[in-house]
Parts: C-alpha cells; structure tokens; sequence
C-alpha cells in the first residue's frame, strides 16, 4: 500500500509494460466477445487513472486497439454470416458497439489532452496523425455497427468525424500517409473520413448486413476513383459541412459558402463499377484483388454493385412511381404461417400488428412501426414478408420490406414494396408432404407464377400439387427469387391437371 503511495507508476494493471504486453497476447487468443468484452472494459479503466504519462496512456491505448481489432473482425464476420437467434444477435451487436463507443472515447480522451497542452503531451506529436486516423477509422466502425441496427444515428457522431478531420487538415496530417494496424496497407485521416461520407451516401437502409459489409469493404476499393475536394465544382456530386453534425447531402443546390464545406464527385467511381462488373460477367468470380474480408458469392456482389452505382450516379435515382402523402392504419402479419391464416379467413385467430402508413404509391407504401417494448415489430428486417390490409379494405395484400430505419429505439420506418393485391392460400403437396403456401400471381396454364413458402418448404426440383377453384393445378420449380429469414420467393411453371 505504501509502496503504492510513494510510487511514480499509475495504479493500473496495464502501467507495467510486461503486464500490458501479456494482457494483450492473451486478448488476440480468446475467445472473441469476452476478448472484446475485457478490451472494452480495459479502455474504459484508462480514462479514469491519473499518472500516465501522455505517450504511454496514447501507446496503451493502441496497444489494446491492436489486441482487439482481430476479435472485433471475427464478431463483426459473424454478426453477418451466421443463423442467430434475435438474443444472439442483440449480444453480438452490443458487443461490438460498445467496443467501438469505447475506443473512441478512449482515443478522443488522448486527443482531448492533447489539444488542452496538458504536462508532456508534445510527446504525444509524432503520433498525431495515426490518432486522427485511428479515430476516424473508430467512429467509421461505430457509423457501421448502429447501420447494422438500421438507427437511430447520432448526430454527435458526424460532429466528431468533422471535428477531427479538421483538425487534421488544420495541422497538415490529413494526407499524411499511415499505416492504420501493423499488416494493413496506407490510409490517411482524410480518406477514413471521406469513407464514412460514402458510407452514408450509399443508403445502407436499403441493404441487408451481410450487404453492408461487402458494401463497405467495395467503398474502401473504390476510394481513389473518388475525387474530395474543398473546391466548387460542377463535377461534385455531394457535400457536407464538416463544422456542423449533419451527414452528406446531394448537391441538389448550392449550400451557403463556408470553408468547413467538402465536396465528393462519385462519377469516376460509378465507371469503375462497370469494369468491375464486366470483369465478373467474364471470369464467374470476384477478382483476387478485390478485398471483401472474406469469400462472398457472386449472387451477393452483384446486386451491391448494382446498388452502389445507383446511389453515386450523378443523377439521383428516380421512384418509379409518384407517392401521395397519407395517414391511415395499416394491419400487419409476417411469416408465411400467419398470412396463410389470415388469407382462409381465420383473422379472429390471428397475431397482427398496427402500422400508420405515411405515404402510398402504385408500387408500396413508407409506414412507422413500433418497436421494442412488446409493442411487436422486432421482427422486421430487410426482406421480410408481409401480409398488409389497409384501414377500411377488405383485402389482404403480400409486401416485401425494401428499406428499414430506426428513427428512435421506439418507433422505425419501412419503405415496403407491394408484390400482389390478389394472394391465394393454398394447402399444397410438395413430394408427399402437405405445405402452406401463398400464390401471388394468378395460375394460367403455360405461364409462370409467383409462390411465398416458409423457408424449409422450398425444395429445387420438387413441384407443388393443389386444387385451386375446382382445378387440380401443378406447379413446376423454376427459380428462386427471393430469401429471408422465415420466406422463399420462387417462380413456378404452370400446368393445369384437370
């Protein structure tokens, strides 16, 4: 205790240099979500003690970002890629968010000390211009891991990303080449900042996680086509005022003159989707020396490289059909079970939920949900099926949730696509067992039609057999269009029996 009071050295585990180096060897080897876990709470202790001195608090701290960013990209890989139950992945997604929450309060605690020119902090100097970029990189992460969670976004976040940058394009550091993490290739403050920027501007509400994920790692590939620049130009494409915490915006007019603004044009960008895509359409695989941080099939790339271009296209995309503003109540189900009940007519029975649509168009509508709380809607995901019958209709119509967002932890918007207003039940057999499923189109003899099966019901080469309005109707597998957790989209051939 006494030697303790008497000591120079912090009360901290990690003040002896070999304690530190052990604590974080042991980090790289366990088990990722306690390692992130114990890296979290190791980066939250540091704030708190007094004693270090500035470059070995900041050396600390990346010494711990070094140890962690391993297991965080294993957690991240699995957040994506693997079947989890809705506990599993609320776990998972806390996890790393507070792993990322953590490290940049860690590391803008540093820079905080920095800036206030506490005793010795110029020491702190030679490794100015990776804390900017660690920081950035910090923020990006955590920009990721809330997209994941579609929302609620903090505005604070964009004011710290703007902050930084500026302070590192005010000391000359933002262009200034860095290895981010021993291994890693070169990056710079200003090109983590300018990925969060194409980050948001690439409507991730619209994709899927494991979409998001490739979709950032192809804004990473892509980020020299970008052109940033702090001129006005009738190239640009998009800007952001880095003195105010808004994301970017299309340069729809011009923004009142400040020097916080930057600009981005995506047009170069755009053109090296298309090589991209020819050289796939050529080979059947993604080329070697496009980084996805992991093996992804081609039926995944494609369509976010299809969504990328559309999003950086210098001309916005156009809705295909004009929405007329509304409020009304809208009855919801989702999962194939629940829509088959409702469409034989057993509503008494059922378990729906209320939506107030905002806006109506021919092909959807956009409507607030209600989250958390055992208010339902929980479920909802990119993808998912629903069954929607609107206030004072009599008829049930099957959508398919194409964009989701969190406006708080309470309430979130959809954008829903309406794929049939005249859905069928049918009670088919598939090979000898009996499955629920729902039409979407009309079966005429020689054409195609559209069938919603749970998930396990869809069998390629296996047809469904029903009677539907007298008839006895055989459907042949053709493609599968569409997956989600619970649903399968599939395209049949139609034969007519009898």
């Amino acid at each position: 205790m006494l030697g303790s009071f008497f000591s120079a050295k912090p009360d901290h585990p990690l003040a002896d240099p070999k304690e530190a180096k052990r604590v974080c060897d042991a980090l790289t080897g366990r088990d990722p979500a306690a390692a992130i876990d114990e890296a979290t709470a190791l980066l939250e202790s540091l704030a708190g003690v007094e004693g270090f001195k500035p470059e070995h608090r900041l050396a600390l701290v990346f010494q711990l970002d070094e140890a962690a960013i391993v297991p965080a990209r294993r957690l991240g890989r699995e957040y994506v890629s693997a079947r989890l139950t809705k506990t599993q992945e609320q776990r998972l997604w806390l996890a790393n968010r507070d792993y990322w929450s953590g490290l940049i309060a860690a590391l803008a605690d540093n820079l905080r000390r920095f800036d206030a020119n506490e005793k010795g902090a110029e020491a702190m100097k030679p490794a100015l211009g990776l804390l900017y970029a660690r920081l950035l990189h910090a923020c990006r992460q955590r920009l990721k891991w809330d997209q994941f969670h579609y929302g609620p976004m903090d505005p604070v976040l964009w004011q710290l990303f703007g902050r930084v940058y500026l302070a590192a394009a005010g000391k000359r550091l933002a262009g200034g080449g860095v290895v981010l993490y021993p291994g890693s290739g070169n990056t710079t403050a200003e090109a983590e900042y300018l990925k969060a920027l194409v980050f948001h501007a690439s409507s991730m509400d619209n994709l899927l996680p494991v979409e998001i994920e490739v979709a950032e790692y192809l804004i990473t590939h892509f980020l020299p086509r970008f052109v940033f620049t702090p001129e006005v130009r009738p190239d640009n494409v998009y800007w952001v005022d880095a003195a105010k915490p808004l994301p970017p915006a299309r340069l729809a007019r011009p923004p009142e003159m400040s020097p916080t603004l930057r600009f981005f044009n995506s047009s170069p960008a755009v053109d090296a989707i298309d090589e991209l895509r020819l050289r796939i359409g050529r080979d059947g695989r993604v080329p070697g020396d496009v980084n996805l941080g992991g093996q992804y099939p081609v039926e995944t790339v494609l369509p976010v490289l299809d969504h990328l271009a559309m999003c950086w296209s210098p001309k916005p995309p156009m809705r295909s059909h004009t929405r007329h503003r509304v409020k009304s109540r809208l009855t919801v189900v989702h999962g194939v079970a629940e829509l088959h009940h409702q469409l034989q007519g057993h509503s008494e029975f059922g378990d729906s939920e209320s939506w107030v649509v905002d806006d109506v168009s021919i092909g959807g509508m956009g409507a607030k949900v209600p989250l958390g709380g055992g208010q339902g809607g929980d479920w909802v995901r990119i993808g998912s099926v629903v069954g929607m019958k609107p206030e004072g209709a009599d008829n049930w119509l099957v959508g398919i949730v194409r964009r989701f967002g969190r406006d708080s932890e309470s309430v979130g918007s959809v954008g829903i696509e309406t794929v049939s207003k005249t859905p069928r039940a049918i009670f088919a057999d598939a090979g000898g067992l009996q499955t629920e499923g729902v039409l979407l189109d009309a079966p005429q003899q020689g054409e195609s039609v559209r069938v919603v099966l749970p998930a396990e019901k869809w069998e390629d080469g296996v047809s469904l057999l029903f009677s539907l309005d007298g008839a006895r109707v055989r459907l042949f597998p053709e493609a599968e269009l569409e997956t989600s957790p619970d649903a399968v989209v599939a395209r049949y051939f139609v034969q007519v029996v009898d």
